[in-house]
Order: C-alpha cells, then structure tokens, then sequence
C-alpha cells in the first residue's frame, strides 16, 4: 500500500463513514431536532404558559402521558444519542473530529445520568433518599433546565463538528472516504 492510500475498515460502519455518512447525519439530525423540540415546547409549557412541570409534556406527552414519563423512552434517546455519535465518529478528521469527540464524550456522561435515573425508576432505590429518580447534578439543577443544558452543550460542538465537516478539505475527506461537502466534479461538455 503507497503512502497516499488509506486503510479503511469495510462492512456497515465503513459504508455509513463514507458513502452514506451525510445521509446518515441527516437522519441523525432529524432525531436531534424532534429531541430539541419536546424540550423547547416544555420548557414554553413551564415559562410561557405557566402550567406545573408535571403537566408539561412536551409534544408527544400531551396525547402520550404514559411515554413521556417513562424513563425507557429518555434513557433510550440517550443511548441513541451516544450510539449515532460514536457510529458516525469515523467520518469526521482533524478539527472536526475534536469537535465530534468532545459531543461524544458529554453525551458519554449524559447517558451516565440517565442510566441512573433509568436503573432508579427500574428498581425503587432513590439516590439520596430523593422521592422521585434522581441523577447525580440533578441534586444541584432542576431537571427540567438540566436537561436543556445537556441538550445544548451536546450539540453545539455537534454543529460545530458538521460545519468544520462540510468545509473541510479534499484531504481530510480523503482520510475518511467520506464525500460530505463535496461537490462533484463538473464534466467537461
């Protein structure tokens, strides 16, 4: 193998890497902002509207009460939040990929407390004898802002990562077979 030729894996994560790497952060964009919006509108539930924090459902627990309020609904994004962000993690090089990582790695800790809110919610045992499932900054930071804090300082290095993405050079394209930002090149006519 020449020096100018990169090694990369085959199989479903090298395809989603490169060929299908900005259909895929399409898709995964799409899960964020639909995540972005339960929060949003129940935070605007809470501020705008005045109603109770328990009554604030967002958009799919208002005509689903019972789905917002599991905890399998929340740890589940939380674990498809952490899964997109390291099965995409291959199609990002050089700053991007910083970018991409410190994402991952606070969605890393995201996913932590929701786990323990869902192993609370799964067994009766309350951190700290609270009442209700409890994560660790939670003791620090109502839940309902602690969640939009989360939220925002995931996916702004996220947003971060895909601009420097769509901008960076054929040469870091190159190192990750990935065509996200490229354009074409035009035909001779």
């Amino acid at each position: 193998m020449s020096t100018s030729e990169v090694a990369r894996p085959a199989g479903f994560l090298a395809g989603l890497n490169s060929r299908n790497h900005h259909r895929a952060l399409a898709v995964f964009m799409v899960v964020v902002i639909g995540h972005w919006a339960e929060h949003l509108v129940q935070a605007f539930q809470i501020y705008g509207l005045g109603w109770k924090t328990s009554d604030a459902r967002g958009v799919l627990g208002m005509p689903f009460p019972k789905l917002i309020s599991s905890e399998w609904l929340h740890y589940g994004y939380a674990l498809v939040m952490l899964v997109f962000l390291w099965a995409l993690r291959q199609g990002f090089a050089g700053r991007s990929r910083q970018w991409w990582n410190l994402a991952l790695a606070l969605q890393f800790w995201h996913h932590i407390e929701h786990l323990l809110l869902f192993v609370q919610a799964q067994t009766g045992w309350r951190l700290a004898g609270q009442k209700v499932p409890t994560s660790l900054i939670q003791l620090l930071v109502p839940r309902v802002e602690l969640h939009l804090f989360y939220n925002t300082i995931v996916t702004i290095p996220m947003i971060v990562a895909v601009v420097l993405h769509r901008r960076a050079s054929k040469a870091e394209h190159e190192l990750t077979g990935c065509t996200c930002g490229l354009r074409p090149a035009l035909s001779a006519s």
